[in-house]
């Protein structure tokens, strides 16, 4: 079975240490800790120490992380995270970041996951994949929908936010060849 995670538009490859200036910038944006759930700040300490086990696999650290780039350059537009793995009821959670706001809606994080799914779904054996969305993240709800993800449940109230508390939508993509 051939698993590609690279397209003539995206490429799907390892950490590596050269993304620890990324990985530290992102990570400390303020502006997007209400999305990935972040209180604190991360040290580069503690993102090279990251770094250094990113070599694991899913099995052992239960997430996987992969940098989106364009096929002809590793220069990182975001990430795609697997997380939440859990490998006896077969599903992964699935959370995508393309940073520069330029390189939104130009098809990489859409990419991204077409990639992402196969390897999911047929390297991997899954069974479903399931994305955690604010409802106000529209664009995501669109793109996750595109991918044929549906709505499978709201969790009222999820998150505090600066405007108060938000809802989260559960998004699940099943794989009906399981």
């Amino acid at each position: 079975m051939d698993v590609k995670l690279n397209s003539d538009t995206v490429r799907l490859r390892a950490l590596e240490p050269q993304d620890l200036d990324f990985l530290f910038e992102v990570e400390n944006n303020t502006a997007i800790w209400e999305v990935s759930n972040t209180l604190v700040p991360y040290s580069r300490f503690v993102l090279k120490q990251y770094l250094e086990q990113a070599h694991l696999d899913i099995y052992t650290a239960k997430q996987l992380r992969l940098v989106i780039c364009t096929p002809s350059d590793t220069k990182a537009l975001g990430f795609v995270d697997l997380f939440d793995f859990d490998p006896k009821n077969k599903r992964v959670g699935v959370g995508i970041l393309v940073y520069e706001p330029d390189n939104r809606r130009q098809g990489y994080a859409r990419e991204a996951l077409k990639l992402l799914l196969p390897y999911c779904f047929d390297h991997l054996g899954l069974h479903q994949v399931f994305a955690n969305i604010g409802a106000q993240n529209l664009a995501s709800v669109q793109l996750f929908e595109s991918l044929g993800f549906n709505k499978s449940g709201v969790k009222r109230d999820w998150h505090w936010t600066t405007a108060g508390y938000a809802d989260e939508l559960i998004y699940q993509k099943i794989n009906e060849q399981s």
